[in-house]
């Protein structure tokens, strides 16, 4: 039995993850057919149910940080994940990106020192399942743009610590690192909703990204 979650029932072989229980929430309504919570302790919320496209998809939270992300995967994996995609928010470390917008993980650097027990060493990149990877490129077409990520143990991040980067986040590396690890196959789609001075993202709009990455990232998984 798993020791972080305690499924009421089975998993799909496909899930989404994100860190956010509300956001779990959010895509669960937004993705199935009449989801179903497969999960709540340690208020970790899952949900599983019916795609439109056939087939099931489970939606869930990882809580906050990598090592409980890693954790989480660890629990799925036993419970016969196969395929997951990491949908996220990021800080924004260059001027380019802003608000809103929906990145591609094309891979993630790890910074944080945590990452060690991933199975990354500090500074290396790595990518996300190329299958899966390619298949959100072609989804998302001009919608989103495949960059760098750096994944640190804490935010705010320092840009200088990984000036090679697009953005910055907390789980991204661990998703990837632990999937490698495990034999899932992992990707990430991740939402900026911090840039330099610009007020941070609000709520609405950032639902409304979110609904919009989990629809690729159910899209993806569903072929």
């Amino acid at each position: 039995m798993p020791r972080r979650l305690r499924p009421k029932a089975a998993p799909a072989p496909d899930a989404i993850l994100v860190g956010d229980p509300g956001r779990s929430l959010l895509l669960a309504q937004e993705l199935l057919e009449r989801p179903l919570m497969s999960n709540h302790a340690r208020g970790l919320w899952g949900y599983t149910g019916r795609i439109p496209a056939g087939g099931e998809l489970t939606i869930q939270a990882t809580g906050m940080g990598g090592p409980s992300a890693a954790l989480v995967l660890a629990d799925l994996a036993e419970l016969g994940v196969r395929r997951a995609v990491r949908v996220g928010t990021c800080a924004a470390l260059e001027a380019g990106p802003r608000p809103g917008e929906l990145l591609l993980v094309a891979e993630a650097l790890a910074v944080g020192g945590s990452a060690a027990a991933f199975g990354a060493a500090e500074g290396e990149a790595v990518p996300p399942d190329p299958t899966l990877l390619e298949r959100l490129r072609g989804e998302l077409a001009s919608e989103a743009r495949a960059v760098t990520v750096a994944s640190f143990d804490a935010l705010p991040a320092d840009a200088a610590a990984a000036p090679q980067a697009a953005a910055a986040d907390m789980q991204t590396v661990a998703a990837l690192a632990r999937g490698r690890q495990l034999g899932i196959a992992v990707a990430a789609l991740l939402i900026v909703s911090e840039a330099g001075e610009d007020e941070p993202l609000a709520d609405e709009p950032l639902e409304e990204a979110a609904k919009r990455a989990g629809r690729a990232a159910s899209t993806v998984l569903s072929t």
